[in-house]
């Protein structure tokens, strides 16, 4: 299945994409924190068994080295990640979200704050729908691999 940019996102993926990998990871993180209560429990069984394999792989990692492990997916240098469908892809992230709220994986620091550079960006996708939302979110993971 292949997702296309809709113009409603295009400003917002071409603005997420200007920004360093440290900067693209705590918007993926916020990203999570404003979607999670609207997601839907489960994918299907075929794609939350490879995300959870993808997942438990960067979860075993030391915490520096989840932390490159994700940096390295942003930099499309995983091959396992960059071999999965668009929505495998959207789940792992999720999976990696839920770790970062359950403490298995490498957390935000408390004390992060975004950049004044991330206003603009936060400002276009707080215009979007859910759905629009979903399909940025979807457009970004694909991106990296």
């Amino acid at each position: 299945m292949t997702y296309t940019v809709d113009e409603a996102t295009r400003p917002a993926l071409e603005t997420f994409q200007g920004f360093d990998v440290d900067t693209q990871l705590a918007l993926l993180w916020f990203g999570y924190l404003d979607l999670k209560e609207q997601l839907n429990p489960a994918p299907p069984e075929s794609v939350e068994a490879i995300a959870k394999a993808v997942f438990d792989q960067i979860q075993d990692l030391s915490q520096e080295e989840q932390l490159q492990a994700q940096r390295d997916i942003i930099n499309g240098a995983n091959q396992t990640y960059n071999s999965v469908s668009p929505n495998t892809k959207l789940d792992v992230w999720f999976l990696l979200a839920q770790g970062m709220e359950d403490g298995s994986i490498i957390q935000v620091p408390s004390d992060y704050q975004l950049t004044g550079e991330t206003d603009e960006f936060v400002a276009l996708i707080k215009q979007l729908e859910f759905e629009q939302r979903i399909n940025f979110m979807l457009t970004v993971v694909q991106a990296f691999g």
